[in-house]
């Protein structure tokens, strides 16, 4: 198990960590969620939805180097969107991933 995968699974265990397109979005419309951690399969559909969903809501989005599968065997669920709902760890799964645009320009230019 990798550091990102470890990390992941505390966030869970804490309950600070929502999984799945619905509930992420809904956590990024209330406030909740930090930041958005998404895997590096996920589709190009989902990934848009999800960076729109952040410009709107001014959540910062980020590539982690994991695939679903991988996420799965970490958290027990298969999911490609995550959001983490804690500042200290949306910080510490930030610091080794790639971040990925979330600009409302980039919708209507």
């Amino acid at each position: 198990m990798n550091d990102r995968s470890g990390l992941l699974s505390i966030c869970r265990k804490a309950g600070k960590l929502k999984m799945g397109m619905d509930i992420v979005k809904g956590g990024c419309e209330s406030g909740e969620v930090k930041a958005v951690f998404v895997t590096s399969d996920i589709s190009e559909k989902s990934l848009k939805e999800i960076r729109y969903c952040c410009a709107v809501n001014e959540v910062r989005v980020y590539r982690l180097e994991m695939t679903m599968d991988m996420t799965a065997s970490a958290l027990g669920r298969r999911s490609g969107i995550l959001g983490v709902c804690d500042g200290g760890f949306a910080k510490a799964l930030a610091k080794s991933a790639e971040r990925v645009s979330a600009d409302l320009e980039d919708f209507y230019s």
